[in-house]
């Protein structure tokens, strides 16, 4: 990787300023799921092993700008003295006096968590006075965020202007590693599996991939689309109409290229997404009156024959409604089948992550991304602010 990352520094007697990313979810004031908070502790016990003390940093929740007692971040940090082991303090506020006192009093071990940074609309603005406020905390700069590094955002962006040096933390470490070794030089063949409710969402995605992949396979919401496109009657399946042309250019582009866009043969049908069950039939076969809410057991079974041969896989998006019992199998199946896979396997997107879990097969991906936003753009091919602000190493 071609930027500095939190190993290369000597961190002795050193406050280091590390943007995580600690937006979890809540319920009734306590943290529901710590994925996040536990992808973030090797950072912080690298540095603190490594005999620095840690100023920590996040957003949580939409606040927009305003202090919002119930997006605080204090679940956060007793969740995290939990996974530490150890006290970890919260500041009242991310910036002012008494937080600066506080980030100076830090001793060699210690770890203070600001609050939200988000309280203050600065950070969303990229504000340059905020980000100043913030690199007068610390020593240098870790950003572990990926799943934010798509912001350009103060404590993400400018506060590299006046923080340096500014490192990838291990995490950030891991995920540009797993990504990059997707787009720069994938074992071939290469394969791509995409769902989600609709094609306006990942139209770049698809664009992008058409131009690397081997094949690309495309199941949920946004399969009927393309089905449309081709002339298809889907009942009441969710359909853009305005992306109709899009689709059409893209499986035309497919083609030209020798890529294989795979799509479903079958659907899981019902009246709705409160229907107690589905059944499964033919594309042709789908009354007018239904709608297509998972793909079927001959597109599983399509979709997993695609698979066998592939040495690289990257998944986003689920290819049902996963979130519905009836409608979950498609996906499930899909993830079993990735895990049965001898290729390397990169898994994104919280619904996706929820999926390979629910099948028990988490720990047989290659690598799973806590990043949704940051993941599909960088595997749009777009440059993240939070990467290009980091200082380049050597």
């Amino acid at each position: 990787m071609s930027k500095l990352t939190i190993e290369q520094l000597n961190l002795v007697r050193k406050r280091v300023f590390v943007r995580a990313d600690l937006n979890v979810p809540l319920d009734r004031g306590a943290v529901s799921d710590d994925t996040r908070l536990r992808a973030m502790v090797p950072t912080i016990q690298h540095a603190l092993k490594a005999g620095a003390s840690v100023v920590l940093a996040s957003h949580l929740g939409r606040p927009k700008g305003r202090v919002a007692p119930e997006l605080s971040l204090r679940p956060v940090a007793e969740r995290l003295e939990t996974l530490l082991g150890q006290r970890v303090e919260l500041a009242p506020d991310c910036v002012g006096g008494e937080t600066r006192a506080r980030a100076q009093a830090l001793e060699p071990g210690e770890v203070l968590l600001l609050e939200n940074l988000r309280f203050h609309a600065e950070e969303e603005a990229n504000d340059d006075g905020f980000a100043r406020a913030l690199a007068a905390l610390a020593d240098c700069y870790v950003n572990d965020a990926f799943a934010a590094a798509h912001r350009a955002h103060a404590s993400i962006a400018a506060i590299t202007r006046h923080l340096q040096p500014a490192v990838a933390g291990l995490l950030m470490q891991q995920e540009l590693s797993a990504l990059g070794r997707i787009l720069e030089s994938p074992a071939r063949p290469l394969v791509a599996v995409l769902g989600g409710a609709k094609v306006s969402d990942k139209l770049a995605l698809v664009e992008h991939l058409l131009e690397r992949v081997d094949a690309l396979l495309v199941g949920g919401g946004m399969a009927f689309t393309f089905l449309r496109s081709l002339g298809h009657s889907v009942g009441r399946s969710l359909v853009e109409a305005d992306q109709i042309g899009t689709a059409r250019q893209a499986l035309e582009a497919a083609r030209r290229r020798g890529v294989g866009l795979v799509l479903p043969v079958d659907a899981v049908v019902a009246d709705g997404l409160d229907s107690p069950q589905g059944r499964a039939v033919p594309l042709r076969a789908i009354p007018a009156t239904q709608m297509g809410l998972d793909i079927g057991p001959r597109t599983v079974e399509r979709f997993s024959a695609a698979l066998t041969s592939a040495r690289t896989i990257v998944w986003n998006g689920p290819l049902g409604v996963f979130e519905r019992a009836p409608f979950a199998a498609g996906t499930i199946a899909l993830a079993r089948a990735v895990a049965e896979s001898s290729a390397f396997s990169v898994v994104g997107g919280g619904d996706t992550l929820a999926a390979v879990t629910q099948a028990g097969v988490a720990e047989r991906i290659g690598y799973l991304s806590t990043a949704g936003g940051a993941f599909l753009e960088f595997l749009e091919g777009r440059t993240l602010p939070g990467v290009e602000a980091l200082t380049e190493a050597g």
